[in-house]
């Protein structure tokens, strides 16, 4: 299906929040699983967030560059996943929901600038040869620096803007930067503001594919681990979470098909299905 890619900009535009929604609510077909992979310089916010510092810090990027040395980085990869695919205690988890936790602190990240690579590589091939689809949280300033490798070789690339006029401006020149480094991108719309998506594609010259209620209250169940009201996964935001999924595939596989059309053929009729 796809490798997506999740870039933001200034003004906390809640890439992180948005990332997760998506992997909780992600269709997952027979045999497949999701991965969200926080690759934002600046640090992860899953494990001291959602998490609630639960695990400690002994899964994440952070063990990937020692690992890269040693060449034993695909073991080393799987190792850190940790699984939060929906709790069931009459039934085994799925681990179809799983998550690479981002480093603990901005200074970890001049380490891994030969993982950001071998992970751009691994995303592709998993995604092709085991069944899994990617969402990569590449945070405010991971789609420009030696991370941006992992935008270049997603699928698709999207920004994710809240539409307030703080945001908006704060987005047209990194949405420009990013076009001129990946193509063409799209836009994950924030509903905090008074501009309709007409509107902020217009300002911003790029389509607006799925938006997202601005709703803080479960934000902060997902931003912070806040106590998971009744229905959360049936609240606005998981409900509109749950359809920008499928849009921001539909997306992907469209811009996959017009870059490489015969290896989208190749793919089993994916290009037709989500039309």
């Amino acid at each position: 299906m796809a490798v997506i890619a999740l870039a933001g900009c200034i003004g906390a535009p809640g890439v992180t929040t948005s990332a997760l929604a998506l992997l909780l609510s992600w269709p997952l077909e027979a045999g497949r699983r999701m991965i969200l992979a926080e690759c934002d310089p600046d640090g992860g916010a899953v494990l001291h967030g959602l998490l609630q510092g639960s695990l400690g810090d002994r899964y994440g990027l952070r063990n990937l560059s020692v690992a890269a040395r040693k060449g034993e980085f695909s073991d080393a990869f799987w190792r850190q996943l940790i699984d939060l695919s929906s709790e069931d205690s009459k039934q085994e988890s799925p681990r179809d929901r799983l998550l690479l936790p981002g480093i603990t602190d901005p200074s970890q990240a001049a380490s891994l600038g030969q993982v950001w690579k071998i992970l751009a590589q691994m995303f592709r091939g998993i995604e092709t040869e085991s069944g899994h689809d990617v969402l990569i949280d590449l945070g405010r300033r991971g789609a420009y620096g030696p991370s941006g490798v992992l935008a270049e070789q997603a699928d698709a690339t999207f920004v994710v803007v809240r539409n307030t006029l703080r945001c908006l401006q704060a987005a047209e020149g990194r949405v420009r930067a990013l076009e001129e480094r990946v193509g063409d991108v799209s836009v994950l719309m924030i509903n905090e503001g008074p501009y309709p998506a007409g509107e902020v594609q217009r300002v911003l010259q790029v389509p607006v594919i799925a938006t997202l209620p601005y709703a803080p209250k479960d934000a902060r169940v997902l931003s912070d681990g806040a106590e998971q009201p009744r229905h959360f996964t049936r609240s606005p935001l998981m409900k509109a979470a749950r359809t920008g999924s499928t849009l921001l595939v539909q997306r992907a596989a469209m811009r996959r098909a017009r870059l490489d059309p015969r290896a989208a053929r190749t793919a089993g009729g994916e290009v037709s299905h989500a039309r």
